[in-house]
């Protein structure tokens, strides 16, 4: 094959390359037209602000020198453009590692409790059980209640001095317990508070994937002689790998960004003991000094670690023959 030929091939290939997506485009212009205006929408919510705080983690922006109006005077920018140095002062101090390592903890802890939990709920529920459709009620009702109502209840419940909890152990001949005074028992409390929250999604997200698990398996397993236990192994956990992947990763990304329940359970106290690294941002632009630049570098650097673990557990998921 010639020069000419092969240039004249190349040359037709991207002709029909084109013609083949015009095609597209004048056959599929209707589901265009939907999907263009939640496109618009997400670039003026979503796009739009995550720009604008990657360009203000650049800068040395403050409450004092950011621009605003008061009155009919308007007061201008005076912040400049930094580059990396938000990034490097944050990334060098050892008060980001402290609340990386909470938070990290405090994801595996409620994430594994929230697997655990509703795993079991959801094999109970999957049962023939008389009242099972109160019971699904009952236990999904955490998940209805917003997270703002649930964390001011639990707070109430945690009041040393007229909190039901406290008053149940005093009624049992107990003393009392601090439960946001302490370090310790401040983050257990926020820990039970997200458990119970969080428990409802994975269970009816698990019950899910139990039903769609043909029952011909379990009872070809025991006329095999399978135990309860070998059953459960060969059969329900491989049955619900697609649905678990999903649901563990998406409870880690809420759990890892959830900001109601630390805030408004124990405001991040006693001190800072139980702040995460989304309360902590939030700290920084809206208390004190508000510092808008490095408040919009940790959110970055938040995101960034959160793309880096979806990714990652992708690429997991798929080399080992995952959905993904």
């Amino acid at each position: 094959m010639t020069v000419s030929t092969r240039k004249a091939a190349a040359t037709g290939e991207v002709t029909r390359g084109r013609r083949a997506r015009r095609r597209s485009a004048g056959a599929h212009w209707y589901a265009w037209a939907m999907v263009a205006p939640v496109l618009v929408v997400m670039l003026v919510l979503i796009g739009w602000p995550l720009a604008r705080g990657v360009y203000l983690s650049l800068t040395d922006a403050t409450e004092a020198n950011i621009g605003r109006t008061i009155g009919v005077n308007v007061i201008p920018s005076t912040y400049e453009f930094v580059g990396l140095e938000n990034y490097a002062r944050i990334l060098t101090s050892g008060l980001f590692w402290d609340k990386l390592l909470w938070t990290v903890i405090w994801t595996v802890v409620c994430v594994a409790l929230h697997y655990g939990i509703g795993l079991g709920l959801a094999v109970m529920l999957n049962r023939r059980l008389r009242f099972r459709s109160v019971y699904r009620v009952l236990l999904i009702l955490p998940w209805a209640v917003p997270a703002f109502v649930a964390a001011f209840i639990w707070r109430y419940l945690y009041n040393s001095d007229y909190g039901v909890i406290n008053g149940f152990l005093k009624l049992a001949g107990l003393g009392g317990v601090g439960w946001l005074d302490d370090p310790t028992t401040a983050k257990i409390a926020v820990i039970a508070v997200n458990v119970w929250i969080g428990v409802p999604f994975m269970m009816v997200a698990l019950l899910g994937g139990l039903q769609s698990i043909p029952a011909e398996l379990y009872e070809a397993a025991e006329v095999d002689g399978a135990s309860a236990w070998q059953r459960f192994r060969a059969i329900t956990l491989p049955g619900l790998s697609q649905v678990s992947s999903t649901v563990v990763l998406l409870g880690t990304i809420w759990t890892f960004n959830m900001f109601p329940i630390i805030f408004l359970v124990t405001r991040g106290g006693p001190g800072s003991e139980t702040e995460i690294l989304v309360t902590y941002a939030f700290r920084e632009a809206f208390t004190g000094i508000r510092d808008y630049s490095g408040s919009a570098a940790w959110g970055v650097i938040i995101l960034a670690m959160l793309v880096v673990l979806a990714v990652g557990y992708r690429r997991t998921l798929r080399g080992e023959g995952g959905p993904w």
